[in-house]
């Protein structure tokens, strides 16, 4: 497994445990939800480099999706 693999892996897992903490559901249903997002084909597209930011700043991405069906970056 390559390095920027492998920090995917990490990003995705941080993710769906802050769902978990922060919605108060299970973490199979956290797992569901972020699989099917556009996030997670972002975080695992080596090529955004999404896996790089902090996993709060993804959340906030998802967070995003699932407020407005969209990714809103303010900072762009």
């Amino acid at each position: 497994m390559t390095k920027e693999k492998q920090m995917i892996e990490y990003m995705i897992q941080d993710v769906i445990e802050i769902i978990v903490e922060d919605q108060k559901i299970e973490y199979d249903a956290a797992m569901a939800i972020l699989y099917t997002s556009s996030v997670y084909d972002k975080i695992a597209d080596i090529e955004t480099g999404l896996y790089r930011e902090s996993p709060a700043y993804v959340y906030g991405l998802f967070q995003d999706e699932m407020n407005f069906g969209k990714i809103v970056q303010t900072e762009l």
